[in-house]
């Protein structure tokens, strides 16, 4: 290895003692500083909870102590840890995979802020037409009114509905809801009654109404309020208009467009607003074809293109459009056509270039100068030009240049993120600082983990501490210090099996980590599997794979490989679950929660087709890393389905059939059984103005969630509180006997889940820990046909062990006749694959085709696959 562990510097240590923090057992332990110190362990050990809720913590509360009391009651504080006392601890930076609320208005830009710089960089020496006043920075973003486009408000993109889009089966009648995006309910049934009291048709056949009708039932912007005579037919109806009756109310009209488009922007509730988005379409706003900007701000040109087309560049491709600007500044004489260089000044300006040494091209593009420059704005150009390239090359070094500035954060990987930050503080060149990264390994091909080892190596030499939660092997072997924290998970974790230099954790027989360290187990090779047919698509179009063709094989594990950027998530998580979905007449899974604002509602289809294979799959599910709720009441119980279950127990004792209690009693989200004062969160939050607001249990029920009444009730001898409690592999032992909870427990547990409370809540999972449970939902039902699984990167966030416990799962849903395919970086993964397909060559342009396909020592031994010499060594080939 390049960068051999070594001692750590004799400059301290962060002395821990007592840490209590979730699982954590008292723990104290010593943690060199100035040293690269990686923490080890299985999932839900314990390692974040050391690093991140106890060392971070506190670094963070003791900094905002030093902040005004006015300035703090500003600041969403973390609460104190439990921790006795901790020593010798610098301030501290946390580069999580958390990705906050996602937006589409987030992007690469903004999260490094070099859409900051290339703002002024245009504010100040763009070239600006013949009497257009300068523009200031803001005008030039699309985030604030002066400077979004004031059509479409800085989206990009205008929305509006079709025909075909409100009514998608035209041989209904308005009555069999042919206006499929009108409300369901009673809503839905108030318009249709509102139809007929005007006259309408309701039993006609949509496509045989008269285009006018049927243009003011979906477009119209009226209005009108009518009687309306529940229940009554059409012809009742008119007879009780004729005669005068007295109506059952006045109903007022809303055309379905009207409706769908003010419930989308003005609906509090995010289930309507996410139900009627899908009887929307976007296209590019008209005023400035979709990029987001005013008039104003898209005609100043700077290196021959407009800020918004800058922004869309491949970093690669802007770090060549910037290096001679940076080198050299603009060209001082005017052009003749004052818009571009002449001929014979670009020829100039080309040997000037060459003479400093830069390359004279910049991505196959002349870079134009601006005409009668000042030398004012010649060097602001450079200098902008100079701090951008800095930052880029940064970029570049940690694989993100095939990035854009204009691509938004909730597209990226948890991965990608979380390098685009680091890269941010390894330009701020901070010292004495330390740096806690959650698994900055994630979502990082082999090939381009050199450049992460490199960059955090980078952090340490310049006088920092860095600290690594992380289940990468080959971080762990180039650390100075291992901090193993276990033997395993929740409750049977909370150790600290060992810290010190990496060889010594060899010796420590109770680690989990140190046989994958020194002696990773062989994979337990089983004969590889024979398609039983394939799944083909054709053409497939969408970021940068363009018109591939690719077959994926049935009743196969199948992973898809390729160094990051280069096109595995789009194949599979984006273009293959549209197409398969639309052909099943499934909802695409990739959409869905996220796309709740205007901005973040997909901008069209993947371009494609499927040819062949649908015949052979009845369904299609996507397990994915996305939370499976977003308050503390969704929880592993309740998403599972086993909670049902359980409350049909507690209703179904003898003291809540005398009570008259129902299964509903025992749900902690319904008023009648939980408790009146905390509402059934279990916590009431008691607010310190400038310190940071405690959460204390609930004085009624104290933490329970129920109400008194509900909590006499009990099963087996446990309240319903204390099953909640219960960690899955207690309650095998508990509802041993109940076929229907034990079903999902077991698979809970053999995915490796056991040491999950079954009230845990949704907010305290991890993203491999919610895909694990989607999994294990899934893998609990009884089967519904052949069904395609698609999982993208499930091994994020597992250790080595862990990985083999969901490699046994995948197998055996495809043992069961599923087909299974995984987007993957890891090799033991990709090893134990029956196919695998590996993208490439390259990342972002350079990416989106076939490399190579086939059985994995087919793929091993592809010299053109950057995944090749990886996989030969997981299989434990030489590598060609």
């Amino acid at each position: 290895m390049s960068d051999s562990p070594k001692a750590p510097p004799a400059h301290g240590f962060v002395r821990v003692r007592g840490a209590r923090e979730h699982n954590l057992k008292n723990v104290d332990v010593d943690i060199p500083r100035d040293a690269l110190v990686v923490f080890t362990g299985v999932s839900g050990s314990g390692k974040s909870s050391l690093a991140f809720s106890t060392l971070y913590a506190e670094a963070q509360r003791r900094y905002f102590e030093s902040v005004a009391p006015y300035a703090r009651r500003l600041i969403d504080q973390a609460g104190v840890p439990d921790v006795d006392a901790i020593e010798g601890l610098p301030p501290a930076v946390a580069l999580q995979q958390q990705r906050g609320t996602p937006s589409a208005r987030s992007s690469v830009g903004s999260v490094t802020t070099l859409s900051s710089l290339l703002r002024m960089l245009y504010s100040r020496a763009g070239s600006y037409p013949a009497g257009q006043p300068m523009l200031y920075a803001e005008d030039f973003s699309a985030n604030t009114p002066q400077g979004a486009c004031p059509h479409c408000q800085g989206i990009g993109r205008v929305f509006d509905v079709t025909e075909a889009s409100l009514v998608p089966d035209p041989s209904l009648s308005i009555r069999q809801r042919a206006v499929a995006a009108w409300p369901t309910a009673w809503q839905g049934q108030n318009l249709r009654d509102i139809l007929v009291t005007l006259g309408y048709d309701v039993d006609l056949p949509w496509r045989e109404l008269p285009q006018a009708q049927r243009d003011w039932i979906l477009f119209t912007e009226e209005t009108p309020t009518v009687p309306v005579y529940a229940g009554l037919t059409p012809a009742q109806t008119r007879a009780a208009l004729k005669r005068k009756l007295e109506p059952s109310y006045q109903g007022t009209f809303t055309g379905a467009r009207r409706y769908v488009l003010h419930t989308f922007s003005q609906s509090q509730s995010a289930m309507m607003r996410k139900r009627v988005s899908q009887f929307m379409q976007a296209s590019p706003c008209p005023a400035c074809q979709g990029k987001r900007l005013k008039p104003e701000a898209l005609q100043v040109r700077f290196a021959g293109l407009d800020i918004a087309e800058l922004s869309r560049l491949p970093m690669d491709e802007l770090c060549e459009a910037l290096q001679p600007i940076a080198a050299v500044g603009y060209p001082a004489r005017p052009s003749e056509d004052n818009t571009a260089l002449s001929r014979a000044q670009l020829v100039e300006a080309r040997q000037q270039r060459a003479a400093a040494g830069v390359n004279a091209h910049a991505g196959g593009r002349d870079v134009r100068g601006t005409p009668n420059l000042s030398i004012e704005k010649r060097l602001a150009a450079q200098r902008i030009a100079e701090e951008l390239l800095e930052r880029l090359r940064t970029l570049q070094t940690l694989g993100l240049g095939y990035l854009d500035l204009e691509r938004s954060t909730p597209s990226l990987s948890s991965g990608e993120l979380q390098r685009l930050r680091l890269a941010t503080q390894l330009n701020s060149q901070l010292f004495g600082v330390i740096y806690v990264l959650d698994e900055p390994s994630a979502g990082l091909h082999p090939a381009d983990s050199e450049a992460l080892y490199a960059s955090l190596r980078g952090l340490q030499r310049a006088g920092n501490t860095v600290f690594v939660v992380e289940h990468d092997l080959e971080v762990m072997r180039r650390a100075d210090w291992l901090v193993d924290v276990g033997p395993d998970a929740g409750e049977r974790g909370g150790l600290v099996l060992y810290s010190g230099p990496p060889q010594g954790l060899g010796d420590i027989r109770e680690s989990r980590t140190a046989a994958y360290l020194f002696n990773q187990p062989a994979i337990d090779s089983q004969p590889a599997r024979s398609p039983q047919g394939w799944l083909r698509l054709a053409g497939v179009c969408r970021n940068n794979v363009q018109g591939l063709d690719v077959a994926f094989p049935l009743r196969c594990l199948t992973a898809v490989t390729g160094v990051s950027g280069s096109g595995k998530s789009t194949l599979v998580s984006q273009a293959l679950l549209e197409l398969v979905g639309a052909s099943l007449g499934q909802k695409p899974p990739c959409l869905g929660e996220e796309a709740l604002d205007l901005e973040d509602v997909a901008t069209g289809p993947t371009l494609g087709r499927l040819i062949d294979g649908l015949d052979q799959l009845r369904r299609l599910v996507a397990v994915d890393q996305k939370p499976i709720g977003r308050t503390p009441r969704s929880n592993l119980a309740t998403y599972t389905g086993l909670f049902d279950h359980v409350r049909k127990l507690f209703a179904a004792t003898e003291q809540a059939k005398a009570r008259g209690f129902d299964a509903g009693q025992f749900s902690f989200n319904v008023a009648k059984g939980r408790c009146s004062v905390c509402e059934g969160e279990g916590f009431v939050s008691v607010e310190l103005l400038f310190m940071p607001s405690v959460y204390a249990p609930c004085p009624e029920c104290g933490g329970a969630r129920y109400s008194p009444q509900t909590l006499a009730v009990t099963w087996q001898g446990l309240s319903i509180a204390e099953v909640l409690q219960l960690t899955v592999e207690q309650a095998l032992e508990v509802f041993a006997q109940e076929l229907p909870v034990l079903r999902s427990l077991e698979v809970l547990q053999d995915i490796g889940l056991g040491y999950l409370r079954l009230g845990q809540p949704a907010t305290e999972l991890s993203g491999g820990e919610a895909q694990r449970i989607k999994l294990a939902t899934e893998l609990q039902r009884s089967g519904r046909g052949a069904t395609l699984y698609v999982l993208d990167e499930p091994t994020t966030g597992l250790h080595p062990q862990d990985v083999d416990r969901l490699l046994a799962q995948l197998n055996r849903l495809v043992d069961a006749g599923h087909s299974v395919i995984v987007v993957e970086h890891d090799m033991r993964v990709v090893a134990d694959s029956d196919w695998v397909i590996d993208l490439g060559p390259g990342a972002g342009a350079t990416g989106g085709r076939i490399v190579v396909a086939g059985p994995p020592e087919t793929v091993a031994a592809c010299r053109e696959s950057a995944t090749a010499p990886f996989l030969a060594q997981a299989l434990g080939l030489a590598s060609g």
